[in-house]
Order: C-alpha cells, then structure tokens, then sequence
C-alpha cells in the first residue's frame, strides 16, 4: 500500500472516530441538557473541525455515504472507496468503544442507562417511527446532506468553505432527524455503537443497523444521480 493511501485512510479514521465520540457522545452523556439543536451542532461542528484537519489529506468524508456519492461522481477511485470504508467503519467502532469506557468511569448508570447514541425505529424511537419511515426519513436527510457535499466541493469557489456548509448542513439535518431516528446519514456512525452496545448486554440496535447502513448509501446514491443531473451541460444552441 503507498504511504499517501495509508495517510489518507488514517485520516479517514480518525475523522470518523472524531465525529463518532463527540456527536454520539453529546447525545450520550448531555442528551436530556442539550437537546436536539445542541447534539446537532456537535455533529456538524466534528465536521467543520475534521474539514481543516483532515481536509487536505483525504478530503474528509468520514461516511461512507459520502465516499459513495463521490465515487459515483467519478471523484474517488473504487480502491480508495473500499479503503475509506474500511476505515471509517473502524473509526466509528473504536470511538464507541472509548465512549463506552468514559461512561463506565462516571457515575452515570452505565452503558444501558445512557445508550451510545445509537440510532432506531419502533420503540427505539423517541416518537415511535416505524422501520419504513426510518428508511425514508434517512434516504431523504442523506440525498440532501451529501448533495450539500457534492456541490460545495466541485467548484472553487464554494471548495474554501465547503467543511462549513457541510458542517451546516449536517447539524440543520440532525435537528429534524434526531426525534425520528436519532439520525444516521452515516452508516460507521450508527453501526460502531450498535457493535458496542450489542457487547453491553442490548442488540437491538445492531438488530436494527442494516437500516440505518442501507438507507443511507441508497440516499447518496439518489444524491449522485440528481447532482448529474443538475450539472449535465446545456445543449449548445444552433
């Protein structure tokens, strides 16, 4: 492997693991203080952090529905969307895992009085969506999230500020989605802590994980197809 894939899949890494402690971690420990907007906004500003971080290396998916509607843009090479996957799913585990420890060092119950952040339908939603409105709900907030990421990052003028409007973008996503599912747009982000309470004595997240995996690569494959179509060429006048 070349040592620029090796950067770039590290950074992929620690971006997701960033994006995973901090945004589940806030909806963890702080969820009930926080609140819907202050959870959203430690995810969207994990991806302004990691944007300036890690932006220069490996443009800073860190979700593998991102590094899909890239790869479907022909912007990421089919080699560098296994590899990025393979990271960033790492990176969602271990950062569940650290989250896990940090709360069986407080005094807060533990892991099953807290959760992990961890996303759901049924009864594991606050409002008792159902597993096809899960579906729907996250086809539609990833479309739109990684739409925000293909057009900031393909024209110069918008790429200096796009871990902004991403990083926007993602928490304006969260508000809405966080009562339904308590939003994925990110399948490493949701399948690290269904792993991790699974371990703890609760599977149903895990049981319910491949929703909140494939909902959202079919909504950043949906992203793809429209972004082509916004920016096919206007036919040249006679």
């Amino acid at each position: 492997m070349e040592p620029s894939s090796i950067k770039k899949y590290a950074a992929e890494t620690l971006g997701t693991f960033v994006l995973t402690l901090f945004g589940c971690g806030s909806a963890a420990i702080g969820g009930a203080a926080l609140g819907p907007v202050g959870i959203a906004l430690a995810f969207g500003l994990s991806i302004v952090a990691m944007a300036f971080v890690i932006g220069n290396v490996s443009g800073c998916h860190i979700n593998p529905a991102v590094s899909l509607g890239l790869f479907m843009d022909k912007r990421l090479s089919g080699k560098d969307l296994i590899g990025y996957w393979v990271a960033q799913f790492v990176g969602g585990i271990v950062a569940a895992a650290v989250l896990a420890l940090i709360i069986s060092l407080c005094d807060l119950g533990g892991v099953a009085a807290t959760g992990l952040g961890c996303n759901g339908y049924d009864a594991a939603s606050s409002i008792g969506l159902t597993a096809v409105g899960a579906a729907l709900v996250e086809i539609v907030l990833t479309c739109i999230f990684v739409l925000s990421v293909l057009g900031s990052t393909a024209d110069a003028k918008t790429a200096p500020f796009a871990g902004i409007i991403i990083g926007l973008t993602l928490t304006f996503v969260h508000v809405m989605g966080i009562p339904l599912t308590g939003t994925s747009v990110n399948p490493a982000r949701s399948f690290g802590p269904a792993l991790v309470m699974a371990f703890n004595g609760d599977a149903t997240a895990l049981s319910q994980v491949w929703v909140f995996i494939a909902a959202p690569l079919v909504g950043a494959a949906l992203a793809a197809l429209v972004w082509k179509a916004f920016k096919a060429k206007e036919p040249k006048e006679a």
